[in-house]
């Protein structure tokens, strides 16, 4: 099959495109044929070994020290199962709806995460069959793949961490990245009033997705917000721009500092109203995630899509920070990008 291998730390060139070994599904797994994938700052992160600070040594003993171990990058894939190992149940192919995946079959059209072993920038990839989830007629490949990363991001700290509460105010900053674009709208769909920070060329996107207010950081930092007398029940930095201590002074009293790109120490240190931490890969959220992708609930944002020749460059575009939304890769298009 071919992949995305990255052998060494290092700038989006160090991606390059290869024919390696078609996996097999072990003991409880699953061969699934990678219809979409995306790219995003994890995987730009490890590729270019720039861990949030304190990160760096336990980054490297945790990847490799020179490089990835894991040479094929991606924890995000929807596609079709291709082969089924010992120990997973099998069952027909199931036609429509969002379900977790036992009695698995081959054609099945289903979606998940894959954890550190990551692989899904790739044709073909292997995952333990408790991580997937099916996807419904009605969801497109692209769109499956598309919410979970950001999607699971939002859903932990908003509804799990801070609990937030209908009439609540919330302030999303970042609010057009791939956890950004799915926290306005889950925060909206938990019933809170959203302010949403981004550039001014967001403006109209973030709107579309239901943020009550626009704040474009670089008329106004998010830091200035509390001068200028502003509190917010549930503060959700999404890219590391806010700390501790530069985030407690804009809550209210009660409120909640989420940071989803917290440093070693924070993480260490955090307590009371500051909460953070990692997303767990949970089937039953990814469930939850597609549902409400399903109902129209919940729009996912898609930047650009491009062929596997394409994945440098989609490292490149999330290096440029100036990403909105997910970037999508379709590992069965070989084709050179436009």
């Amino acid at each position: 099959m071919r992949a995305g291998v990255v052998e060494r730390y290092g700038p989006p060139s160090v991606v390059r495109i290869a024919t390696v070994a078609d996996p097999v599904a072990g003991r409880g797994e699953v061969v699934v044929r990678v219809m979409a994938a995306t790219v995003n700052s994890g995987d730009a992160r490890i590729r270019g070994a720039r861990f949030p600070r304190g990160f760096a040594l336990p980054g490297r003993l945790a990847l490799g020290l020179r490089g990835p171990r894991a040479a094929v990058l991606g924890v995000v894939f929807s596609g079709v199962v291709e082969a089924v190992g010992e120990g997973v149940e099998v069952g027909r192919r199931r036609r429509g709806g969002t379900s977790p995946a036992s009695g698995l079959a081959v054609g099945d059209r289903v979606c998940g995460m894959t954890g550190a072993r990551m692989g899904a920038h790739a044709e073909l990839v292997t995952v333990s069959a408790s991580r997937l989830v099916r996807i419904d007629d009605g969801i497109s490949f692209d769109d499956a793949a598309g919410v979970l990363f950001g999607g699971t991001t939002a859903l932990s700290f908003l509804r799990d961490r801070a609990a937030v509460r209908p009439g609540e105010r919330v302030l999303v900053v970042g609010a057009a990245g791939a956890v950004g674009t799915n926290a306005v709208q889950l925060a909206k769909h938990l019933g809170a009033t959203v302010t949403a920070v981004t550039s001014a060329q967001n403006a109209e996107l973030v709107r579309s997705l239901g943020a009550d207010r626009v704040v474009d950081y670089r008329v106004t930092p998010t830091r200035a917000l509390a001068e200028h007398g502003e509190r917010f029940d549930v503060v959700f930095d999404t890219v590391g721009a806010l700390s501790p201590k530069t985030g407690r002074p804009l809550l209210a009293e009660g409120g909640r500092l989420l940071l989803a790109a917290a440093t070693l120490g924070e993480i260490i240190a955090a307590r009371g109203p500051v909460k953070t931490g990692t997303a767990p890969q949970r089937p039953e959220d990814f469930t939850t995630l597609l549902d409400l992708v399903g109902s129209g609930a919940l729009r996912v944002v898609v930047d650009d899509a491009l062929p596997l020749d394409g994945l440098a460059a989609a490292h490149a575009r999330v290096d440029s920070g100036r990403k909105t939304g997910n970037l999508v890769l379709h590992p069965q298009l070989a084709a050179e990008p436009l």
